[in-house]
């Protein structure tokens, strides 16, 4: 049941120790006081009650020890108020330390993680649930802790002075909260196992306000009318899990409500007992209003350290998936090389398969392939072909079920994965569009020199991009996106040029890859930009993926890829002779200019 305490504390500690030292000790010293406050209202009453009794009989009234024992009362409770603040102060403090931490713990474990993971709808359920509730779990299983550590310590104090009444009282203290203590901690293993259920329909409803509420989806969901369509879906994805919500309510509720009875009939029998005692004499009226009172915050107490430990049941059921997160497998890194024993060799495909994780097509088939220092590939294909897939697994993204991968002589697996990504320049088509400055967005391709001002403008003039970009109102010092204040909206290409001129901030790479960067481009741009592409990629590997066949011609070598197989290769004249599937599309695209 508690499995994770001991790591939450170890959490806790390493946080802040100087805070957490201080909420241990105002946690016993605001476990001792109540007990104190109780005895000592106990001997006022009694010091009242025998001066009231000396004043009936004449006798001299000596009210000083009357005032002193208040004065210590007023003390103490006052003593007791400041530390049930330094205990709230230290958890503010603790809650905002530790939220940030633990969510730091998960953004770094994020880093960790391959593609696969982020494309796996299983393990975004598992991110989801770990990002929702358990950033807040750790400092509420500690806080559940300090507050059990503190209720049992009052518990000892009130149990030492009640067990003079009798033992009996002892027990029954204890054992009248237990029926509720049960029936809550089974709702919470109830509420924790609807919580798991439903992480899916939690992830929908947060797409969907991602869809209704950003501005990269608002043109479609204004001009196709998809607003009301979707809120409905999302308010039927509300109501579907209220429903759940509600009756583990009710019924938790009910069921709390029905056993709390219990205790409550068990302090008032104790009442009649204890008032019983005095009207015979047993014991004096301030030990009546004492033990009444201990016996009062005894359950309170008793009540507490029960709910306690159904929370820390709970917040270890929680723990569990903040902990399942961060220990998902991971594997190391097992490449350390940091060059090839035949640099001049290139990049080598041999008899490389891949198929994605959970799909049973593969995506690539027995593809072979050589691209030599200085050359340029053209890779041609439908949409699904395995274009893209095939340079995911150059930049070992993924790597292949069959075969390998070559660079520099070497085996991709063999590499350094850092030295291998600095040495790789790519473009996807999905790029990101960063919501921060222009150079910013340019320096994001080599982040030891994020914020090189000269290394931004030679990418952005090598990306063609300087002219637009000197435009705009503060240069590159222009926020761009509309999250945030003064942010400025660029147009398709000039994303894409941006896009560009972050694959030439990487000096070093030797292996430039264009993933249908410019498709937002006419086509007479895009012609302009490959040409300056490939004047500045000499003495480098190009690879270039593109639908324009105009484009498609000037590399060197062409391949095409259908069904996750190269069907044809060559250059743009030797494939045109052949009159295969490369002609025949040639002229489907020429036909259309005509």
């Amino acid at each position: 049941m508690f499995r994770f305490s001991g790591r939450a504390l170890e959490l806790v500690w390493s946080t802040s120790r100087p805070l957490t030292l201080w909420l241990g000790l105002l946690t016993l010293v605001g476990g001792l006081l109540p007990a104190g406050v109780a005895w000592v209202g106990a001997l006022i009453v009694d010091a009242v009650v025998a001066a009231s009794r000396a004043v009936a009989a004449g006798a001299a009234v000596e009210m000083a020890p009357v005032f002193w024992l208040i004065a210590v009362e007023a003390l103490l409770v006052m003593a007791m108020a400041g530390a049930q603040r330094g205990i709230s102060l230290c958890q503010s403090l603790l809650r905002a330390q530790l939220g940030q931490r633990v969510n730091v713990m998960i953004l770094e474990k994020a880093l960790t993680l391959q593609l696969s993971h982020f494309e796996d709808s299983e393990f975004y359920d598992k991110l989801t649930r770990a990002r929702r509730e358990a950033s807040s779990r750790p400092l509420s299983l500690v806080t559940r802790t300090f507050g059990l550590a503190q209720n049992a310590i009052s518990l000892v104090s009130f149990g030492v002075l009640l067990a003079q009444f009798s033992p009996w009282a002892v027990a029954v203290l204890l054992l009248a909260g237990l029926p509720a203590f049960l029936a809550e901690t089974k709702f919470s293993g109830d509420a924790f196992r609807l919580f798991r259920w439903r992480s899916p329909e939690t992830r929908m409803q947060m797409y969907l306000e991602t869809v209704l509420a950003r501005e990269d989806h608002a043109k479609e969901v204004k001009l196709y009318g998809l607003g009301p369509l979707l809120l409905d879906r999302y308010r039927g994805i509300f109501h579907t899990l209220y429903r759940e919500d509600r009756k583990l309510a009710i019924r938790r509720d009910g069921w709390g409500f029905g056993l709390g009875l219990i205790g409550t009939l068990t302090l008032y029998a104790a009442y009649a007992w204890i008032a019983l005692a005095a009207v015979v004499g047993r014991i004096t009226l301030g030990q009546m209003t004492m033990y009444l009172m201990l016996f009062r915050q005894g359950q309170s107490a008793v009540a507490a350290i029960l709910s306690a430990i159904s929370g820390m049941y709970e917040d270890n059921l929680y723990l569990s998936t903040l902990y399942e997160y961060l220990e998902t497998a991971v594997p190391s890194a097992q490449g350390t090389a940091l060059r090839g024993p035949d640099p001049d060799d290139g990049i080598r495909f041999e008899n490389v398969s891949f198929t994605y994780p959970g799909s049973e097509a593969p995506a690539l088939q027995d593809i072979d392939l050589h691209i030599r220092p200085g050359e340029s590939l053209a890779l041609v294909g439908q949409n699904g072909s395995g274009k893209t897939t095939l340079i995911k697994l150059l930049t070992r993204l993924y790597d292949p079920d069959q075969g390998r991968i070559l660079l520099d002589g070497r085996d991709l697996r063999e590499w350094d994965e850092s030295t291998l990504r600095q040495r790789v320049g790519v473009i996807f088509q999905d790029f990101a569009r960063y919501q921060m400055r222009v150079g910013e967005n340019v320096g994001v391709g080599d982040v030891e020199h994020f914020e090189d001002r000269e290394r931004w403008r030679a990418a952005a003039d090598m990306g063609m991009a300087t002219p637009f970009i000197e435009a705009l109102p503060a240069g590159f010092d222009t926020q761009l996106g509309k999250w945030f204040r003064d942010g400025r909206e660029l147009s398709g290409g000039q994303w894409q040029k941006i896009a560009l001129a972050r694959a030439f901030m990487r000096l070093r790479a030797d292996i430039l890859v264009l993933d249908e960067p410019t498709a937002a481009m006419d086509a007479e741009a895009e012609a302009t930009i490959f040409e300056h592409f490939r004047g500045l990629t000499t003495n480098r590997i190009a690879i270039l993926i593109s639908h324009r066949f105009s484009t498609v011609r000037m590399a060197d070598q062409i391949v095409v890829i259908q069904d996750g197989r190269i069907i044809e290769r060559g250059s743009h004249d030797e494939l045109m002779a052949r009159e295969g599937h490369y002609a025949h599309l040639f002229a489907l695209q020429a036909q259309g200019y005509r």
